[in-house]
């Protein structure tokens, strides 16, 4: 019987994934939800351990979060745009160079604009279906993110009613088991998203002061993107410190650069040898094998949606299964 109990869950999973598939957005923005209750509710619940209602300190928590983002971007915009402006000429003489180069290989300038125009209009119909394509995505982006706030606000204002009144509905044999996944589960998506941002947080201090010490321009925005790549575990911080790395050779050149790399290299060492498992602990006790093959497959499953949630799922069920061959004690 266990052959076919397998490829029942099997089947089961199979068609569980096609339908989430086909509601993507809405499955997407629950998830993250889940993330903004995971990292907003341990303030809401010290507000209540001090004597205010449920209503209040989450209206006080999410307006802090508002004004918190708020002045991100604030802070953002304006070194941003005098970056750019500062990165136009230094990618102007880039540009020069590897036009020269071309020279030097034999094409000149005709040849290089009249290629330059048979490739553009060979892409043509990709760049315009692109261009739609990015339009509907960046629909679908703001929706969701609309929905995962609306989300989070229920569940930090009485998630813990709902997950009950979700377990009442199973039956009475499965309510101890599903409740004790799902606080082992809200756990470890806890665990996670709070250790990455604080991983995220020491990263982009460090890169992000060397960066400026350096004098590269868009310093806090790259900053700003080495926390967001902390999210995407051992990938995200490659590819955050490629970015920079060639923003500081195109603007200060191949010295800078090296200094950047060498920077970058010695805080994730640092990082994943000294910070990162103190931090995570248990939520994320994965070899780096797996994380990056976990990756690569959230990635052909869901795109760089599936890129960033791979990690905490593979995380989640390796803890789901040792939950079920060694019951852990519950936590708050």
């Amino acid at each position: 019987m266990r052959p076919w109990r397998l490829l029942g869950w099997v089947a089961v999973i199979a068609v569980a994934g096609f339908c989430l598939y086909h509601v993507r957005t809405v499955a997407l923005s629950i998830v993250i939800g889940l993330f903004l209750t995971a990292l907003l509710l341990p303030p809401a619940r010290w507000l209540r351990s001090r004597g205010l209602n449920r209503a209040l300190s989450t209206a006080i928590v999410f307006v802090c979060g508002i004004l918190l983002a708020a002045a991100l971007v604030a802070l953002l915009v304006p070194p941003t745009a005098d970056g750019v402006t500062q990165l136009r000429s230094s990618v102007g003489k880039a540009l020069g160079g590897l036009h020269d180069l071309a020279v030097r290989l034999g094409l000149s300038n005709q040849q290089f604009i009249t290629r330059a125009k048979e490739y553009l209009s060979s892409q043509g119909r990709q760049i315009a279906n692109g261009a739609l394509a990015g339009v509907r995505t960046v629909g679908e982006i703001v929706v969701g993110a609309v929905l995962a706030v609306i989300l989070s606000v229920y569940f930090v204002h009485g998630g813990d009613r709902l997950f009950r009144w979700l377990v009442s509905l199973a039956p009475v044999a499965a309510r101890a088991r599903l409740a004790g996944a799902g606080t082992l589960a809200f756990w470890v998506i806890g665990r996670y998203i709070r250790g990455v941002a604080i991983v995220g947080l020491v990263d982009a201090f460090f890169i992000g002061m060397t960066l400026w010490i350096l004098g590269v321009p868009i310093a806090l925005p790259l900053a700003v993107l080495t926390f967001v790549g902390a999210f995407l575990p051992m990938v995200g911080a490659f590819l955050a410190g490629l970015l920079a790395a060639m923003v500081a050779f195109v603007a200060k050149g191949w010295l800078v650069a090296l200094i950047v790399v060498a920077v970058t290299v010695a805080v994730h060492q640092i990082e994943g040898h000294v910070l990162a498992p103190q931090i995570y602990g248990k939520a994320l006790d994965l070899p780096g094998a797996v994380i990056i093959v976990a990756i690569a497959v959230g990635s052909l499953v869901a795109g760089v949606a599936g890129a960033f949630l791979a990690a905490p799922a593979a995380s989640l069920l390796v803890n789901l299964r040792r939950a079920s061959l060694t019951p852990p004690p519950v936590r708050g």
